[in-house]
């Protein structure tokens, strides 16, 4: 099998196979971000209620989950090229039933099914058509600008979501990814393709296994901020004592473990695994995962947390959210596109060490910075700093991954890749989510009980009433809530103050966990190369 592209270089409409590639990079991490402000009115418009819209995310979320692994294989079988552009048609369809959904179960339908399903045979094809129509050395560069464009989506999401909100509606969003879709679909046709001559059968057992044990891990991961980690909440689900969130994810590795034997036992005797467990051995391939999962866990978290400050602690608006996080996309695509053209022969190892670095110090800034009479413009060098990280680690990773194998493994290591990925995202919301909340009760219900203004009845059941976690309101949120239960002036000053100090503690907490995360991430990363790869994998 061979690339069409040749290994001496890329085919002559190189540019605009790259811009193709990474404006479905773009399309794919936009969903995951772009609703997250219009929440409400689209419960609103949908007639359902906010929790069920956090069904509609998380299901999609579960969707990818699933079927990341089996969508990579696919692109083995019929081709890279034409399971990209099935993925495309596939998620513009579940974009245009999605703009048009009259309900939830339109609305399910269209953003978690059709559009899970698409993502799934989109992004693994995206990394193996990188490797097939860019030379190994241009390889770096090319996955820079791509996992780039996937960051620059997350983050210009809320300003995104937020403008047509306000200004349209959120139905104009996804509209206007089928359009993209369209256009993508049009310059498809100029990527250079590979197809296995072989014909591989795809493995339906490991496919179950692998879609429902990747599946029933990420659901309970999801569950956390619900249902808690291992203490169960009041009234949440539990099996010995114990939160069935550890249960689900015992579930998961296990599924998974069973996936690994099932898969070697294929490969034994000598049949088409779906995913060869050989390269699971592979100390450069696992080095590589390993980061992508750190940077993820650490990424999302961020984009949870800084958005929170901005827009509950400070009471700004989605639009002025989305301008304050802008800076992060500049020095990110600065470093992503920056590093391989200017320094082609650096040490791989030595830039995704400094870009961790760069993740940690920024968390560490913004904790730092924190202050109850802090601004917004206290964001900007912290995230100034962690888009920094997080470009030189996209400069790097993804030519790290598919070097490690031979380019015919290129879309499994794909549909595994954004499987890592997706998983570290879901548990670094979910980590830092769970953690905020658990410093903020703490902060809250100490500052409570500290105050001698606040009746002994009321210190009571504040203790009793918020024991599942205090929510992270605004103070306009607050008030609001006081004065519907007629609290005294004394009462209500009180409760604020306690309030705007817990949100900072919550903060802090969100923040230190995701810098200690980039920190253990530093004792993976000697299984990075020391050199750029310079040849082709055989």
């Amino acid at each position: 099998m061979a690339s069409k592209a040749g290994a001496g270089g890329a085919p002559a409409g190189a540019r605009l196979v790259l811009l193709t590639l990474a404006a479905g990079q773009f399309l794919m991490a936009l969903d995951s971000s772009v609703m997250n402000v219009s929440i409400a009115t689209v419960a609103e418009d949908v007639g359902t209620t906010v929790t069920g819209i956090q069904g509609a995310i998380t299901a999609y979320t579960l969707v990818m989950a699933m079927f990341m692994i089996p969508g990579g294989k696919v692109g083995v079988l019929i081709g890279r090229r034409r399971a990209f552009m099935i993925g495309c048609f596939v998620y513009g369809c579940g974009s245009l039933t999605t703009a048009l959904a009259p309900n939830l179960t339109v609305l399910l339908l269209g953003w978690a099914l059709l559009e899970g399903l698409g993502a799934a045979l989109i992004l693994p094809s995206i990394v193996a058509l990188v490797a097939g129509n860019f030379a190994t050395e241009r390889r770096a560069a090319a996955y820079g600008i791509v996992a780039a464009a996937g960051a620059v989506a997350i983050a210009l999401g809320p300003l995104i979501g937020g403008v047509a909100t306000t200004y349209f509606s959120w139905r104009w969003v996804f509209a206007g990814e089928v359009l993209v879709v369209l256009v993508i679909l049009v310059f498809a046709r100029r990527i250079a393709d590979a197809v296995d001559d072989a014909h591989p059968r795809i493995d339906l057992v490991g496919t179950l296994l692998s879609a429902l044990g990747l599946g029933i891990f990420v659901y309970g991961v999801l569950r956390s901020d619900e249902w808690g980690w291992v203490q169960p909440k009041p009234d949440a689900p539990a099996w010995l004592g114990v939160s069935m969130v550890v249960w689900l994810m015992m579930a998961g590795l296990l599924l998974v473990y069973l996936f690994l034997r099932w898969e070697t036992r294929l490969v034994r005797n000598g049949r088409e695994p779906l995913v060869d467990p050989a390269m699971l051995r592979n100390r450069q391939l696992t080095g590589g995962l390993t980061m992508f999962f750190f940077q993820y866990l650490v990424q999302m978290g961020v984009f949870f947390v800084v958005p929170l400050y901005l827009s509950v602690a400070l009471g700004l608006s989605a639009l002025q959210t989305g301008a304050r996080i802008l800076p992060l996309s500049l020095t990110l695509l600065g470093a992503a596109v920056l590093i391989p053209r200017y320094l082609p022969d650096v040490s791989p190892r030595r830039v995704v060490r400094l870009g961790v670095l760069a993740l940690f110090a920024g968390a560490i800034v913004l904790m730092a910075a924190l202050d109850a009479d802090a601004g917004a413009e206290i964001v900007t060098i912290p995230l100034l700093l962690i888009g920094l990280g997080m470009g030189a680690l996209a400069s790097q990773l993804g030519s790290v991954t598919v070097s490690a194998v031979p380019d015919r493994q290129s879309a499994e290591v794909g549909g595994i890749q954004n499987a890592v990925t997706n998983l570290g995202a879901s548990i670094g919301t979910a980590l830092a989510g769970s953690l905020m909340i658990a410093a903020l009760t703490a902060s809250f219900l100490s500052s409570v009980e500290r105050n001698e203004a606040i009746p002994e009845q009321v210190k009571s059941q504040a203790v009793v009433e918020l024991q599942s976690g205090v929510p992270f309101l605004s103070d306009a949120q607050l008030t609001t809530a006081l004065d519907e239960a007629g609290t005294s002036p004394e009462v209500s000053e009180a409760a604020l103050d306690a309030n705007e100090a817990a949100r900072l503690d919550g903060l802090r907490a969100a923040l230190a966990i995701l810098a200690g995360a980039s920190l253990v991430a530093l004792f993976f990363t000697s299984r990075i190369p020391r050199t750029q790869p310079r040849a082709p994998a055989t």
